[in-house]
């Protein structure tokens, strides 16, 4: 079993203890089956989307009025369209190379009606891609806070610099 699967599997026991339900985000279905795989033997209940699912509406319901601790969703299937303030526990599994699109993600948790503090972890594994991955969505954050403001006018100038950044690999 992976370490983040370990890992991820401690937190959601303690979660479920306390009566906390949560997302749980991966780009890889792959993964994402391993993970439901090890939560089902470990007695920890799921739901699960991904861009395969076909009764989308009745696997979100299942959540929403169900008693799933954990539901583990697909970029592609969960990044826009749905409302899961049931949640209020975020987990990413892999981050991803747009930042918007993993923001986007969090925001199931985050919408009108949550009224419990929703807590994120990204779970990144050291010395790994996912390292470098995060620092370029470091990096993709400051150049759009630096280029652009609260106004949407222009604040500063992009530079070579900040263009060959954005496009190099590390």
């Amino acid at each position: 079993i992976p370490a983040k699967i370990e890992v991820l599997t401690q937190h959601l026991a303690e979660l479920h203890a306390e009566g906390h339900r949560a997302l749980v985000f991966s780009q890889f279905t792959g993964f994402l089956k391993l993970v439901q795989d090890h939560l089902d033997a470990s007695g920890i209940s799921t739901a699960y989307l991904d861009g395969a699912t076909r009764n989308r509406a009745s696997v979100v319901k299942e959540f929403k009025e169900g008693s799933a601790t954990a539901f583990l969703i697909s970029l592609k299937a969960g990044g826009v369209g749905l409302t899961l303030t049931e949640a209020d526990y975020v987990f990413v599994l892999d981050p991803w190379w747009n930042p918007a699109a993993e923001a986007q993600a969090i925001d199931r948790a985050h919408r009108i009606g949550q009224d419990k503090m929703v807590m994120v972890y990204r779970l990144i594994s050291a010395d790994t891609i996912e390292e470098k991955v995060v620092s370029l969505q470091d990096r993709k954050r400051d150049l759009f806070n630096r280029v652009v403001d609260d106004g949407g006018s222009m604040s500063g100038r992009i530079t070579a610099d900040d263009i060959r950044a954005l496009l190099e690999a590390d």
